[in-house]
């Protein structure tokens, strides 16, 4: 028999489902997130909270052990010397959730990701024209 998964209708609700202690880090997290794409809108997709602009742009997740942050690989690549402490795969970083989060990174990433993703869009639309 499989496991029902959980479908979430918003962040806040995904957010919801963990103990306040973790609760307190994505809230932080979200909100480093929203200050460095403040156009950014905000979704559930693969069951994770989710920032699009242009594009998916950012993705975050809570595991027993790390807060996984999926900010694409181009920003991993981009920032991967910034990273070199971290655990990483192609797409994913992983931040151990007993050390602080480098919101200051993840906001640099973040607006990184911006940028890429409004230049793939502007260049989308010209190729159009």
């Amino acid at each position: 028999m499989e496991a029902k998964k959980t479908a979430y209708e918003s962040i806040d609700e995904y957010i919801l489902k963990f103990p306040p202690e973790i609760q307190e880090i994505l809230k932080i997290l979200r909100k480093v997130i929203q200050d460095s794409a403040p156009d950014a809108k905000e979704k559930i997709s693969y069951q994770m909270p989710t920032f699009f602009l242009q594009g998916n742009l950012v993705h975050f997740a809570a595991y027993k052990n790390h807060i996984g942050f999926y900010p694409a690989p181009s920003g991993i690549e981009a920032f991967k010397e910034e990273l070199s402490e971290y655990k990483l795969s192609k797409g994913s970083i992983q931040f151990p959730i007993e050390k602080p989060l480098p919101y200051q990174l993840i906001s640099e990433i973040v607006k990184f990701r911006v940028m890429e993703n409004i230049k793939r869009a502007e260049s989308k639309l010209k190729k159009t024209k």
